[in-house]
């Protein structure tokens, strides 16, 4: 049997829970990340000053004075070693003699993250909100992140959209990708996919994946942008080298169709592989039908339904491959499901694990009980 379906892309935008990936299909371990990445510009290598050329008869004259460049940031250097109580009293010496407003973001994320001084988020807020009132972007962020989160104080969405907006107006690229999805929520304020395209092209353009995935998936669809799938292609493949997983998919089904680009299926199977590896149920699927039917790459009908078995762990459903799994003979389906196993075992045990959570999650402070919201 062989069949070599156009593949479909993934539907509409998936609007992320701010500041975390989505958990529902993880095949692998997350790692576990910090509250928020603190940007630091480093100092420049300083370049030695050039020799003066000699004057004839003359010695050569002295070397023009050397121009002082930004000063080391000590303090953050010796947080990304990991030496966090000299970062601490470095960062206090900073804040207090130079009022320094990265010092005080920086310890802001100390005390935010319990790191060589005990977690205290009233203490970390304090400081976020001296750097944030001396114009630090990072600061901001990090307010908004804790007001969305009910940290350091109760939830308050109005407040981080505030915060959001402060610091995607001064170019803050994961500020503005998450003020973006909040005007593709439409829950907080009107539903406004120009804006939102705004917003994305500012952190597209300065390199951030996810929002180059999810401008991307405007111009495939043409919601607040024209539709042009050249240039949603053109986005995917940026997002994809800066190893965004869906981008991966969507540029992958755009070069095996050919669609918005020069058709490469070979490159379609590469891309599909890699996503897949990394718990991408899509790209399993997708890998699975090229590995079935030998087209982008050379036919493995065992690996094709160990791949089909994996995604359809995950949710994945495909009756063609459910169809091709059935007719392979008894050894080759077992040595299948042997391969398939540890990953659908992992499948399994992290799809348990979201439902306990889901259902030992505690009532938001500010929620609303429905009788009560019935009388509003």
């Amino acid at each position: 049997m062989r069949w070599i379906p156009a593949f479909a892309g993934m539907s509409g935008i998936v609007v992320l829970t701010l500041g975390l990936a989505a958990a529902a299909n993880a095949q692998e371990p997350p790692a576990r990340a910090r509250h928020v990445a603190v940007k630091h510009t480093p100092a420049p290598a300083r370049k030695p000053a050039p020799a003066a050329a000699a004057a004839p008869a003359q010695a050569q004259a002295a070397p023009p004075a050397q121009q002082k460049g930004p000063e080391p940031d000590l303090a953050f250097g010796a947080f990304q070693r990991g030496y966090y109580l000299t970062a601490f009293a470095l960062a206090t010496q900073h804040a207090t003699d130079k009022n320094d407003p990265k010092s005080m973001t920086l310890l802001g994320e100390l005390y935010a993250n319990g790191l060589g001084v005990p977690q205290d988020d009233q203490k970390a807020a304090e400081w976020y909100r001296l750097a944030a009132a001396r114009g630090d972007d990072n600061a901001m962020f990090a307010l908004a992140m804790f007001a969305l989160q009910g940290r350091a104080g109760p939830r308050d969405r109005q407040a981080g959209a505030k915060w959001l907006a402060a610091a995607a107006k001064l170019g803050h690229a994961i500020a503005a990708y998450d003020l973006a999805l909040l005007y593709i929520e439409g829950e907080l304020f009107p539903r406004d996919f120009a804006r939102a395209a705004d917003l994305l092209r500012q952190a597209a353009d300065a390199g951030n994946p996810q929002a180059q995935y999810a401008l991307g998936t405007l111009y495939k669809d043409g919601r607040g942008v024209p539709r042009d799938m050249k240039e949603a292609v053109h986005l995917f493949a940026l997002a994809a080298l800066g190893d965004q997983t869906d981008a991966e998919v969507e540029y992958g089904i755009a070069l095996f169709n050919g669609d918005g680009v020069e058709r490469n299926q070979e490159l379609a199977a590469e891309l599909f592989r890699k996503a897949a590896l990394k718990g991408n149920p899509i790209a399993q699927d997708r890998l699975a039908l090229i590995l079935a039917n030998g087209v982008g790459a050379k036919a493995d009908p065992i690996e094709a339904a160990k791949w089909h078995m994996i995604a359809k762990a995950a949710g994945e459903t495909d009756i063609g491959l459910d169809v091709f799994v059935s007719k392979l003979d008894a050894t080759a389906r077992a040595t299948a499901e042997k391969r398939a196993q540890p990953w659908v075992a992992f499948i399994k045990r992290a799809i348990a694990a979201k439902t306990a959570a889901q259902q030992q999650a505690p009532v938001p402070a500010n929620a609303v009980a429905p009788a009560e919201a019935a009388k509003k």
